[in-house]
């Protein structure tokens, strides 16, 4: 069973600069209807009294990060509802995995996770736009241990170091329906 050939919800997940944005473009491309729903939209909406998340957040961070999850969910069970085969993607580490996943009530649901090794985060942050770390390399590996000890082993586990991104995709379609779905 090809993934693109289903109504589902995938959630892409792993820590920033792990390539998830472009691996959850090029996957909501391939479906014949496809939305790419990114979290990190809802973080920039909060224009003042935004509380970034760190290594020591504040009650007030969690709390809008919980906002996100909820948003991003609620917005990816739109488009389904509509349709579409929706690929959901955003910084989801540690225990907050099994919390996200229960906001989706869209099924079926598949989950991957990107974990490439931390010279290729490195690497990539070097050449993006984007800054997730602004050369702070303690703060990457804290997140990658984050992502490695205290998030769930739910779904599909991808080490995509060595990929491009459309042989992640490709991996994807190919593995997820069996060993990323939880739902």
């Amino acid at each position: 069973m090809a993934l693109v050939d289903e109504h589902v919800v995938v959630l892409v997940t792993g820590i920033s600069a792990s390539g998830k944005s472009t691996v959850a473009q090029l996957s909501a491309e391939r479906f014949p209807r496809g939305a790419h729903v990114r979290g990190d939209v809802f973080r920039r909406m909060v224009v003042a009294g935004r509380e970034e998340m760190t290594a020591q957040p504040s009650v007030e961070a969690w709390r809008q990060l919980r906002l996100r999850y909820r948003l991003g969910a609620v917005t990816a069970d739109a488009y389904f509802d509509a349709g579409f085969s929706v690929v959901v993607q955003d910084v989801v580490v540690g225990p907050v995995l099994d919390e996200y996943v229960g906001l989706l009530r869209s099924r079926p649901l598949i989950v991957v996770v990107v974990v490439p090794r931390l010279d290729a985060v490195a690497e990539r942050e070097r050449t993006r736009l984007k800054i997730g770390y602004r050369d702070d390399v303690a703060t990457m590996s804290q997140m990658d241990a984050a992502l490695r000890s205290d998030t769930s082993c739910l779904g599909l586990w991808l080490d995509t170091s060595d990929q491009t991104p459309n042989e992640t995709v490709d991996e994807i379609a190919a593995r997820a329906w069996v060993a990323g779905r939880v739902g």
